[in-house]
């Protein structure tokens, strides 16, 4: 077993192509918690526009046939896309910045509506730091965001600006299409994860509810202010009263396996200039332990919650480092990964690439606080 620092050592080099080192691989397999064949409930695409499965066009599932490992064709099913498997590690680093476990620069969106505090970040908005909360957000100072240093270097798509600002763009790729700018800004993600189920059947599901008010008259008005109406109107239902009727739809799946597989790419990161030679060798050296710290705070423990209905307990776990000799087992605890990224962070510091641990703290522009306020209120489906 190496130690931290040779770890560090040996994922420097890996992450500039110095060696025979090309990948990190994770693989994991997973069984229900209520156990082996029970179901688990995959996550839903409703709609004309969703994606479908070749065998049921009419599934709100993702199914289709993959090569598994053993080279079997199988039919599979996404229990979690790579998009959200990215948000769960993005959430994680999150929770250990508020833990005061991690220091990590992002930007902060904080707001206030309805007497509800509401705070947007990096790691938690759909494009990142490039995401249209931060284009209609002032700095402390009144200014517009995009107007200010951090802002303006961000807007120059310099990979440099985002290690100082929002370095997890640079993991998890981020895509600066809200601006209108004939050359937008692209990183596409260095680290990649995704669950799927192995040996699919679909199940059915039968949904209903009896309740006291079955045949219960129509009423007006909304929740909170409903009357009785002898005409027109609406069902009770409208106001959450009243039976839901017999239903028949998708009722989750049971797989004959649950697998996890995630890769962290040297070609990804060594493609990322950072300054100079030593300055990119150390900046993509901590872009790869933010990486592996990511997957542990977010998979490294034995249980894994992905949806209701969709508990997982960790059976196993294989971590490599792949490259043309084959693959390298090796073991990276929480501790273990968080501690490599200090050094990481230490190390790049030495080498003169510094960024500032504290968030750069934003609020909204008026009208984006007006759009929230009208909207924060507003169920979903009144709001499409």
């Amino acid at each position: 077993m190496s130690t931290t620092e040779e770890f560090y050592d040996r994922l420097a080099a890996a992450a500039s192509l110095e060696g025979d080192d090309a990948a990190v691989r994770i693989t994991a397999t997973y069984e229900p918690a209520a156990g082996p064949g029970t179901k688990v409930s995959p996550p839903t695409y409703p709609g004309p526009d969703a994606p479908r499965n070749a065998s049921d066009p009419y599934s709100p599932y993702v199914i289709e046939d993959r090569v598994a490992p053993d080279g079997s064709t199988q039919k599979c099913v996404l229990l979690d896309s790579r998009q959200s498997q990215a948000n769960r590690c993005e959430e994680a680093l999150q929770g250990a910045i508020y833990d005061g476990r991690l220091s990590l620069p992002h930007l902060v969106l904080e707001l206030e509506t309805h007497g509800t505090q509401v705070t947007i970040t990096s790691l938690t908005a759909p494009h990142r730091s490039r995401d249209a909360y931060f284009r209609d957000a002032l700095a402390s100072d009144g200014s517009r965001f995009d107007e200010t240093d951090a802002g303006k270097r961000l807007l120059a798509g310099e990979a440099s600006a985002y290690y100082a600002s929002a370095p997890a763009d640079l993991v998890y790729g981020v895509w600066d299409s809200h601006r209108k700018r004939r050359i937008q800004t692209k990183f596409p993600r260095v680290y990649s994860s995704e669950i799927v189920g192995l040996g699919t059947q679909v199940g059915i599901r039968m949904a209903g509810r009896y309740d006291l008010l079955t045949g219960a008259a129509n009423v007006t008005g909304g929740d909170m202010d409903w009357d009785l109406t002898e005409k027109g109107g609406t069902k009770v239902s409208e106001i959450g009263l009243g039976p839901i009727p017999p239903q028949r739809g998708p009722g989750g799946v049971t797989v004959e396996a649950i697998r996890r597989d995630a890769t962290l790419s040297f070609a990804g990161l060594a493609r990322l200039s950072l300054g100079d030679a030593a300055t990119s060798r150390a900046g993509r050296a901590v872009l790869g332990a933010l990486a592996l710290l990511g997957d542990r705070l977010a998979f490294g423990s034995p249980a894994l919650f992905l949806r209701s209905g969709c508990d997982l307990v960790l059976t196993d776990e294989r971590m490599t480092w792949v490259g043309r000799r084959g693959e390298d087992p090796f073991e990276l605890s929480r501790a273990d990964a968080l501690a490599l990224f200090q050094i990481a962070v230490d190390r790049a510091a030495s080498a003169g690439l510094t960024w500032v641990d504290e968030p750069v703290r934003l609020r909204p522009m008026a009208k984006l606080q007006a759009l929230v306020d009208k909207v924060f209120l507003t169920s979903p489906e009144e709001g499409e």
